[in-house]
């Protein structure tokens, strides 16, 4: 979508690098997240380690976009649709921030050891993430384009994460009761499940930004709103 013209060309392109770089950081977002799912599928410590280090990238490019931000509200003073823009960049990386904690939260997991018959509930978990990371993907390509419909079909895909997630927390508490002595490895595997759980909520977040910068209108409680755009 195109974001419109201004006769200052040189805010055409400060906005237009914002959102360059917004897309950036959520290509590193979204491959940290299929990376600490593959280092916990895998047991791959090394590969963990390596989510961990890269994780300042992640918080680097969050600041410097929101230091970009803030230059650009106080040079250009930006009105109605632009300053949408802005809010909408701010929030979008306040989120993917936080996917990248959930990221480093998976990979610390990953970074245990777990039993044969433990491991095996991996698989599981991270059939779940791929959705999520899925989400992700498609939330940043609706980001790109600015596309309202595409993001209210979007947004409906954290029902599917919220049934899996409920299945998967379903069978990690049968495999408890089964083997009282997994306990605590199931439920350190159990709050990566719920980290999975919150990028779907976070990815709907970025479905609203989108929304509201193009519509003008907060959606955060208006589900007959986001039905409509379907």
């Amino acid at each position: 979508m195109h974001l419109g013209r201004h006769i200052s060309e040189q805010f055409n392109i400060e906005l237009e690098s914002l959102r360059t770089h917004v897309l950036a950081m959520g290509g590193l977002v979204e491959e940290q997240l299929s990376l600490s799912l593959q280092a916990l599928s895998q047991q791959d410590s090394q590969l963990a380690s390596k989510v961990h280090r890269d994780d300042q990238k992640v918080n680097q490019r969050e600041m410097a976009i929101g230091e970009a931000c803030t230059r650009i509200i106080a040079k250009r003073q930006p009105t109605a649709r632009d300053l949408r823009l802005v809010i909408a960049i701010i929030k979008t990386i306040s989120d993917l921030e936080r996917i990248g904690d959930g990221a480093k939260k998976l990979a610390r997991v990953a970074q245990d050891s777990f039993s044969h018959a433990q491991a095996g509930l991996l698989v599981s978990v991270e059939m779940l993430g791929r959705i999520a990371v899925d989400m992700l993907h498609q939330v940043l390509d609706a980001f790109a384009r600015m596309d309202v419909k595409a993001a209210a079909q979007i947004y409906q895909m954290d029902k599917l994460i919220d049934q899996e997630h409920k299945k998967l927390i379903d069978q990690l508490v049968a495999f408890m009761k089964q083997d009282v002595d997994s306990i605590a490895k199931v439920m350190l595997i159990m709050t990566g499940v719920h980290t999975i759980e919150r990028v779907g909520d976070r990815c709907q977040n970025i479905c609203e930004y989108i929304i509201y910068f193009v519509e003008g209108k907060d959606v955060r409680h208006d589900s007959h709103y986001l039905t409509s755009l379907l």
